[in-house]
């Protein structure tokens, strides 16, 4: 939420309960809803859920967020950085961010974390292992 203050958007929180989404941003063309998720940085990839968990409500056990919101911000403590996807190339059950190059240097169909970059929390510098970095202000985006 912070990054997206920073960035000069308008940010509302929803009221109440069992909303599909956790944030509303104003970008000044429109509202768009972002689903938070907390990603974790394992073998050179932030790995992300790009869809809930609601066992203790019965029925289906996930669902997936296509059709409900605009873009899943994700958040990864190990990097303090934030990346923003949009819903439309989310796949339906986990996603990766790739941030280190791929042991068998698989470059097709490879989501980089860079592509995504909204920003980080904090004063230090993400350091991407192909020389590129993420300075810690946050990215003006299409919303």
């Amino acid at each position: 939420m912070a990054l997206f203050v920073q960035a000069g958007y308008l940010v509302s929180i929803p009221f109440g309960e069992n909303h599909r989404y956790d944030l509303i941003v104003d970008g000044g063309n429109g509202l768009r809803k972002v689903q938070v998720k907390t990603g974790r940085l394992r073998h050179g990839s932030i790995v992300y859920n790009c869809c809930s968990s609601h066992a203790h409500h019965g029925g289906p056990t996930t669902r997936h967020y296509v059709g409900q919101i605009d873009y899943f911000a994700i958040y990864c403590p190990e990097l303090a950085s934030a990346y923003l996807v949009p819903i439309g190339e989310a796949p339906k059950g986990k996603g990766y961010l790739r941030v280190d190059p791929a042991v068998n240097c698989q470059q097709r169909r490879v989501r980089w974390a860079r592509k995504y970059a909204f920003g980080t929390l904090g004063p230090r510098q993400v350091g991407l292992s192909d020389g590129s970095g993420v300075q810690g202000e946050a990215l003006k985006l299409p919303l």
